[in-house]
């Protein structure tokens, strides 16, 4: 499954999010945040845009923990190394949850079609694989 350039890096959500921080008090901190079909990028700075993290979605586990209050829905990302990461958003029009959630399933979709047409391709280049694959069938 090859895709073009502009596909890998279309932008599904971009707006604010709240993160907590790592530190011992935890403050939330405004981010602007970008969602694309393979990263979650968050920048400190609203304007600049220069020092972001980049969140690959194949180091994301899950997003987990989702919990709504009058104002704020909070969520948790957990990457594949267990580290978990807090975020907030408002709860009225926003829900980064639910997209991050969604572009996560897509990402494992095209993930798991491409590792199947990779191993189906290696299967039908080796001749012995076929007739191993017939002899077993009732």
């Amino acid at each position: 499954m090859k895709m073009s350039a502009a596909e890998m890096c279309q932008v599904l959500k971009e707006g604010e999010l709240e993160k907590r921080s790592d530190n011992l008090l935890q403050f939330w901190k405004r981010k602007t945040c970008v969602l694309t079909t393979d990263s979650l990028n968050i920048y400190a700075d609203t304007q600049k845009r220069s020092r972001g993290k980049e969140l690959k979605l194949q180091s994301i586990k899950k997003v987990d923990c989702v919990e709504r209050t009058g104002k704020f829905v909070y969520f948790t990302i957990v990457t594949t190394d267990n580290k978990e990461i807090d975020f907030r958003c408002s709860g009225e029009e926003n829900c980064w949850n639910a997209v991050i959630t969604m572009a996560l399933i897509d990402f494992q979709n095209r993930k798991a079609i491409q590792d199947f047409k990779t191993r189906q391709d290696t299967e039908s280049a080796s001749p012995g694989q076929q007739e191993r694959r017939m002899a077993r069938a009732p």
